[in-house]
């Protein structure tokens, strides 16, 4: 969330950046509000200060209860101005960092680096959901029936894969890159919801259970950013850097037609997700470490992929800068975005009111708050099975899954 005087102060910048991210979040109301609160507010210290003159003087008891009359009836006014204020602050995005490419939409994303050769293939390199029928690892089939569209099962080998993935991308970033693992709830709070920036903006988006006001997590980056919700970290504990596998759980809303086949796409999918609280001026330098430690994977994994700073329109709602990380998909033909970078700066910690002491003496500040996927299944699944397809329509499994699985799949 935006602090409401950075807004009435810079009134053209936040135009002009929300104008960037193509976004219609009503600035105008929200100005139009601001003024009229503030007016109520000094006719609220005018009469209080009445009451109090009133009081002093001893005039007429009549003048005094009118007065209070007068002060309860702007008091509930001022709170419902500030009701609406707060509920409009939550629709405006994060401010782009100046050095984001403008653009309408992902066609002006940037490729800032690539990494490794796409494999030359002697045949025709089959897409995965061909692999995995003829594997009998992926069953469409029953997915539709016990769930419906955009639902499917991993079995046997398919499964072990996905969990070999998730062990491994643990394990790599808990002993090499320095994360802590948490294990969180899949279901959260509304406060939980509101603090990550998903609640009220893409409620239509999310999985709710009404009677108890649960929200299942869309990502890991939700249970993680409301660890220190409403907290002062004590001096000396910044950065905190978590990792966590958890299932997530989206509405998407994909146009007709368009990636109905394979696994690509789905209501469920498993996730790595990295997460950091760290010093405001440090959360710069974390982003390019934290994308560096999602990269790290797809090394050692051994598949080809890029890297692309997302342009202002593409730029999650939260974020202040985004790198997202492809892998390329032969059998697909295409990049596949497996995980995505990004520092949310003061943006989040101001919606959950998560601050830090620097010393003991200091005044809380807000912390800045950084997520990155490390990285997304079943997409990375994917890759593996296009990119490690052979002629007979078995799979090699990579070098560094084999401790944690078989070292090919065959049917």
């Amino acid at each position: 969330m935006l602090d409401l005087k950075f807004i009435r102060q810079n009134v053209a910048l936040v135009r002009q950046a929300v104008a960037s991210r193509q976004d219609d979040a009503p600035l105008d109301e929200i100005l139009r509000l601001d003024s009229e609160c503030r007016q109520k507010m000094a006719e609220l210290e005018d009469l209080r200060h009445a009451r109090k003159e009133t009081a002093r003087e001893r005039k007429s008891a009549d003048e005094g209860r009118g007065l209070r009359a007068k002060i309860r009836v702007i008091e509930e006014e001022v709170r419902n101005l500030d009701k609406q204020l707060s509920d409009l602050l939550l629709r405006v995005p994060n401010i782009p960092q100046p050095t984001v490419p403008i653009g309408k939409d992902e066609r002006d994303n940037v490729v800032i680096r690539s990494w490794g050769e796409p494999r030359s293939f002697d045949f025709t390199p089959a897409p995965h959901w061909e692999l995995g029928e003829s594997l009998d690892i992926i069953d469409f089939e029953r997915g539709v029936k016990l769930s419906g569209t955009r639902f499917y099962i991993l079995k046997g080998l398919g499964a072990k894969l996905q969990r070999a993935l998730i062990s491994f991308m643990l394990d790599l970033h808990t002993t090499e890159n320095g994360f802590e693992e948490i294990y969180p709830p899949f279901m959260v709070k509304r406060e939980s919801m509101v603090g990550s920036s998903n609640l009220p903006k893409f409620a239509d988006n999310l999985y709710h259970d009404d009677t108890d006001d649960l929200w299942f997590i869309p990502t890991a980056e939700v249970p993680l950013t409301n660890l220190y919700r409403d907290e002062i970290i004590p001096p000396g504990r910044l950065p905190l850097r978590y990792v966590s596998h958890t299932a997530c759980f989206r509405r998407e809303k994909m146009s007709a037609g368009k990636d109905t086949r394979g696994i690509k796409r789905g209501h469920q999918f498993d996730k790595v997700e990295l997460y950091e609280f760290v010093e405001p001026d440090s959360s710069s330098d974390a982003l390019e470490k934290l994308v560096s430690a999602a990269e790290m994977v797809c090394q050692r994994l051994e598949l080809p992929y890029r890297t692309v700073e997302l342009c202002t329109a593409d730029l999650s709602f939260a974020s202040t800068r985004t790198y997202d990380i492809e892998m390329w998909a032969p059998g697909c033909g295409e990049w596949l975005e497996v995980s995505s970078c990004s520092n949310c700066t003061d943006f989040q910690a101001r919606r959950a009111n998560i601050r830090y002491r620097p010393t003991p003496d200091a005044k809380p500040q807000l912390v800045h708050t950084l997520n990155g996927s490390g990285l997304a299944l079943p997409r990375v699944v994917i890759a593996v099975m296009e990119n490690y397809q052979n002629a007979d329509g078995s799979i090699t499994v990579p070098e560094v899954l084999q401790p944690y699985m078989a070292e090919r799949i065959i049917k």
